[in-house]
């Protein structure tokens, strides 16, 4: 009897087991997938496939399919994952309890990378990439990983990120290693539930070290007349010489150039790919910082009164489109930290006020101010970046000072700090364009990012009250739920290297450009790069700061 009363017991563990595993094979589906009926799909149904050539690939024959692919400049590489249903039912069999849109909301795949058999990155994809009908429907997963031309795709973002923010730079040697890509779906309720495997794949990647010469490798040396004292203390020169030899492998690529300031003194000046210390390097939206800078020097000045006032003390709001009460209440701060309020998100298309929707127009002021309110937006606490506020700054600070902006800059910030080499560009009205693309020497980019490190004093002087330097940098959002940490026209952000975590304010620009200030080391570092709208640009410039410039400063 106790036998068969063990025996009842494990069958009934064996059963519940049994019924945990394939409750999922049993949820009705929430939606109607698209149907399976090519043949290529059907026999690889739980695969993931590499392919080659031109995306997207609407066909896939066998003889597509990739087992080995030579990782080199200018490769293409697709992935297809053939599933056995839509993204959607598979978070539904994870938790029935949600609507559709609440799954699409809440929920996306995840990605394991894994090199040579070992788990170097994984990510929860973000729920908005991938539309919703996608999701329903689609039973084919497919996105380019690397392309030429940098399609705007999360697929390339996603193969970025797999490669700056791993290990796989010291992994992917010269030689063969093998890829494995595991796919998942994930729900993101209070926390993050994890399916099981509804994909996978492997590929062969071929990898060869380009050679390249002794004098490409070697530390640059620091030529005279730089107008900064040199550094004499020792670092690790070894990092640096890797970090150049990476560069002329072009695994590091479209850097122009790199400088490190410690201790107040000039201790790397490194140039790359036909740039050297007089070239004017076009730093994007590194120039919206600038206008933090300016506005501070105009309050100190008089010529404004504080970062309170508001947009209806310098325009009659209501000459502009789409008047709302609420743009009386915008204010300089506000502007300032991306809080303004305005229907404009440049990280989204299709946001009325995306920047790409400012270029063609003939007053781009005008066009920021007839854009209409987000009304559940709360000024001064709900963040996006928003371009054209900081186009209005501008002009703000161009009426309201003595001869414009322009003259104004060149008298009270670039002639104390010695600035004499630089270039504007220029809005339609003719106004000095703070929206980005003022050029300067990468040693004034330096010096430049000392300023804020000496608390706007340079050389005896005060370009800026001290107060203003740490009202820039300080996160203006530190008590708002989900929000990003900003401060004024700068952004917060942490390097972590060597198992350090390493505080810093950065003038961030696209390509990559940054001019990064310390906050507890005395460390300026500068990186400027022409790699425009490419998904590794920023990525690359981080990479190098955490993994090449911190380890040669800090042993």
């Amino acid at each position: 009897m106790r036998k068969v009363l063990i025996i009842l017991i494990l069958n009934t563990l064996l059963f519940t087991i049994a019924s945990a595993q394939n409750r999922s094979k049993t949820i009705k589906n929430i939606v109607e997938p698209n149907e399976i009926t090519d043949p290529v799909h059907k026999s690889n149904i739980g695969e993931i496939v590499f392919l080659t050539g031109e995306f997207p690939v609407n066909d896939t024959n066998k003889d597509d399919l990739l087992t080995m692919f030579e990782l080199e400049d200018n490769s293409r590489l697709n992935f297809k994952a053939f599933l056995g249903n839509s993204l959607t039912n598979y978070l539904h069999q994870i938790d029935s309890t949600l609507s559709v849109d609440e799954l699409v909301e809440k929920g996306n795949y995840q990605f394991s990378f894994y090199l040579d058999n070992k788990l170097v990155y994984q990510e929860n994809l973000h729920h908005g990439a991938g539309l919703p009908q996608e999701k329903n429907k689609d039973t084919i997963l497919h996105k380019p990983l690397l392309s030429p031309g940098g399609l705007d795709s999360w697929g390339q973002f996603l193969w970025m990120r797999f490669m700056y923010r791993s290990n796989a730079f010291s992994i992917l040697q010269e030689g063969t290693h093998t890829l494995n890509i595991e796919l998942r779906p994930y729900l993101n309720k209070e926390e993050i539930i994890v399916g099981d495997i509804i994909a996978k794949g492997s590929i062969s990647l071929a990898f060869a070290e380009p050679e390249v010469s002794e004098n490409r490798i070697n530390i640059q040396k620091i030529e005279e007349n730089s107008g900064w004292d040199i550094y004499k203390s020792g670092y690790n020169r070894e990092k640096i010489r890797a970090l150049n030899e990476r560069i002329a492998q072009d695994r590091f690529k479209d850097i122009t150039s790199i400088v490190v300031i410690k201790d107040g003194k000039l201790l790397v000046e490194e140039y790359f790919n036909g740039a050297d210390r007089n070239t004017l390097h076009n730093t994007r939206s590194v120039g919206k910082s600038f206008a933090a800078t300016m506005t501070g020097i105009a309050i100190k000045d008089g010529y404004l009164k504080s970062t309170d006032q508001t947009l209806s003390e310098f325009y009659d709001l209501n000459n502009f489109d789409n008047y709302s009460p609420n743009k009386e209440k915008v204010t300089l701060k506000s502007l300032l930290t991306m809080s303004s309020g305005f229907e404009g998100d440049d990280s989204n298309y299709d946001s009325p006020g995306n920047e790409e929707n400012m270029y063609p127009t003939d007053d781009w002021v005008k066009f920021a101010l007839d854009l209409p309110m987000k009304e559940e937006k709360e000024i001064g606490k709900d963040w996006s970046y928003f371009t054209a506020g900081v186009v209005v700054l501008g002009d703000i600070i161009h009426k309201s000072v003595p001869s414009g902006l322009v003259e104004y800059a060149d008298e009270k910030l670039f002639k104390p700090l010695g600035i004499t080499d630089y270039q504007w560009q220029y809005t339609p009205q003719n106004v000095g364009n703070t929206a980005g693309g003022l050029q300067l020497r990468t040693l004034d980019y330096a010096k430049y990012g000392q300023l804020y490190k000496n608390n706007g004093q340079w050389n005896g002087k005060q370009v800026f009250p001290s107060e203003w330097a740490e009202q820039s940098l300080t996160n203006h959002f530190a008590d708002v739920r989900n929000q990003i940490d900003y401060g004024f026209l700068f952004w917060n952000h942490t390097y972590k290297s060597g198992g350090n975590i390493y505080k810093a304010f950065q003038a961030s620009g696209n390509g990559g450009n940054k001019v990064i200030i310390f906050e507890d080391e005395e460390l300026v570092i500068v990186i400027t790069s022409t790699a425009y709208g490419q998904p590794y640009s920023h990525l690359q410039s981080e990479y190098i700061v955490e993994n090449y410039l911190l380890p040669a400063l800090f042993k």
